[in-house]
């Protein structure tokens, strides 16, 4: 049987309120780097292409280290994998402004800084509350969780652009790893191991019968072949990656496209910000109505529609405005893909090894993230624009809405709920 928990509301809460506050520092750490591309290749010299492709790799690793971490998680419990991230993110960012090479910039910012920022991510917070929560509460959390990324997105974006303005990039980045490292204390709510129901059998004569009335619990290796064999659950990997795609894109290159339309560069710092800031709404309005409609079906509308934000997008005159507007509209389902994502894979399969699933899908997400990164600077160079990137997005985004309406939304009724 399903995991079933005792908390009281206000430990529910406690719990919730901790999640959240850690993903607002490792998102909003992670979702800002792009304000650091042109700072650091005038520092260092590096060129556009290097510098996206190590944010390129981040992404990739940010990605790839969640299933690992969520694994590591699901078998001796989150607290361990979220202090070890922080200080892995603290270090990586604190020592980005000291690299001077190609490979010092992979390795601080593409590696370190990503693979801690994804210890203390999605997977491992939705995962870990969603196995502590009933089964009523975990889509409003998941919603509410995510919007702690976000919010973490609306209060560093501008945060961070001031004291580049004011003080130098240097010392915003110093700010920033000294801020990762609340995530070590944040994570004291945590430490608690979730409770499980287990089946009682009936009273028998022999203990083979007894051991034959209760299943046996199912591994976290024969659960992950199930999945790979799922369709439903490619689909959302497809899905997926094209979200990841899509934000790579913006959070590193939204600076550059605003400062091809001679805009200054607190635009861009403000359209970040408002991204966040709507993304709020538009993840705690998706946590709450996955528990009342078809999660398929609102990945599949909020796909389609940043189709149609980026045509509108590309018709209008660049100014602020255009930015703000674009930025409010699509924040709106910016990571708002989330709660019904993770609910779907904890609907398909349960949640024991939420963490792991639902992070291997996120390395799907990171994987689209790699080439939205890497291939901005790539047309960049190539073009002078980013006209082609925007097209791209487009055909992914209405591939995307339609790949996730075949979903089956059902659960799937073998052991895979199975309290271990």
């Amino acid at each position: 049987m399903e995991n079933q928990n005792t908390l009281s509301p206000r430990a529910a809460w406690t719990l919730t309120l901790a999640a959240a506050a850690i993903m607002m520092i490792t998102v909003g750490a992670r979702l800002t780097t792009g304000l650091f591309v042109s700072p650091i290749n005038t520092s260092t010299q590096l060129g556009i292409v290097t510098i996206s492709f190590a944010m390129a790799v981040g992404q990739f690793v940010w990605g790839a280290s969640q299933p690992i971490f969520g694994a590591i998680a699901d078998k001796y419990g989150p607290v361990k994998v979220i202090i070890a991230g922080g200080l892995m993110l603290a270090a990586g960012t604190a020592i980005t402004p000291f690299v001077k090479t190609e490979w010092g910039l992979l390795f601080a910012l593409g590696v370190l800084s990503a693979a801690g920022a994804g210890a203390g991510s999605f997977s491992i917070l939705i995962g870990a509350t969603s196995q502590r929560l009933p089964a009523e509460r975990r889509a409003f959390a998941s919603g509410f969780i995510n919007a702690g990324g976000s919010f973490g997105q609306f209060v560093f974006a501008p945060l961070l652009q001031a004291i580049i303005s004011s003080a130098g990039w240097v010392t915003a980045m110093l700010t920033m790893a000294v801020t990762t490292l609340a995530t070590i204390p944040l994570a004291w709510p945590l430490r608690k191991r979730p409770t499980a129901m287990t089946q009682t059998p009936a009273p028998t004569s022999t203990a083979a019968t007894t051991v034959a009335a209760t299943p046996a619990p199912m591994g976290l290796g024969e659960q992950v072949r199930i999945a790979l064999r799922d369709p439903s659950y490619l689909f959302l990997h497809a899905g997926f990656f094209t979200c990841g795609f899509h934000i790579a894109f913006l959070v590193t290159h939204l600076p550059g496209e605003v400062a091809l339309c001679n805009l200054p560069a607190g635009v861009s710092a403000t359209a970040l910000a408002l991204i966040g800031l709507f993304n709020i709404a538009g993840s705690l309005t998706a946590g709450a109505l996955s528990s009342r409609y078809r999660m398929k079906s609102l990945l599949a509308l909020m796909y389609a529609s940043r189709a149609a934000m980026i045509v509108i997008y590309l018709m209008a005159p660049k100014t602020a405005m255009t930015f703000y507007v674009f930025a409010a509209a699509l924040g709106f389902t910016w990571l708002a893909t989330v709660p019904p994502t993770a609910g779907l894979v904890g609907k398909l399969f349960g949640t024991r090894y939420l963490s792991t699933l639902f992070g291997l899908t996120l390395l799907s997400h990171q994987i689209g993230g790699f080439f939205g990164a890497w291939l901005g600077g790539l047309a960049f160079v190539r073009f002078g624009n980013y006209n082609w990137m925007w097209y791209i997005d487009i055909v992914l985004a209405l591939a995307a809405a339609l790949i996730n309406l075949p979903i089956r939304e059902a659960h799937i009724p073998a052991r895979t709920a199975t309290a271990v």
